[in-house]
């Protein structure tokens, strides 16, 4: 068994009501939930592998596909839309040069849009991996970027 899936099952539980919290663990460790995880996770609680994808494939922070070190999650509500989402979107886009729902070839970035991030009165907001930026503009969604690729810089060879 993966040993991340046996650690979450250790930490919360393999009861039905557990299922969530072992699938948040897996994506905070692996970055994703592979089939193969889904699969053994649905063995370990004993229910149907088709009940643990649907579950994940609904919530959109339970990662069904593989993503970037730098998961960026851009506000797609009204009131974000209002506060000039689209330009947001697309200096995103530019910059990184990739469309939503894709990853960048080196795999740092991986660009998503989602619901409502409960900031609407700060928008446009997005996450990215767990930190929270409002108020966007395109000048600080590039400095925001560039901040990330700098960092990654200071302590990896990219």
């Amino acid at each position: 068994m993966n040993k991340n899936i046996s650690d979450a099952i250790d930490r919360y539980g393999n009861t039905r009501e557990n299922l969530i919290p072992v699938m948040q663990y897996m994506v905070t460790q692996e970055n994703w939930l592979s089939g193969e995880a889904m699969k053994e996770i649905a063995d370990s609680f004993g229910i149907s592998h088709a009940e643990v994808y649907g579950t994940a494939s609904f919530y959109s922070f339970l990662n069904t596909e593989h993503c970037g070190k730098y998961v960026i999650r851009l506000c797609r509500t009204i009131s974000c839309d209002m506060s000039e989402k689209a330009g947001i979107l697309e200096t995103l886009k530019n910059m990184l040069r990739i469309s939503l729902g894709e990853t960048t070839p080196d795999g740092l970035f991986t660009l998503l849009e989602t619901n409502c991030l409960g900031w609407c009165h700060k928008g446009p907001a997005m996450l990215i991996n767990d930190d929270v930026f409002t108020e966007l503009t395109t000048e600080k969604t590039e400095d925001i970027i560039r901040g990330v690729v700098d960092n990654e810089r200071k302590y990896c060879s990219i």
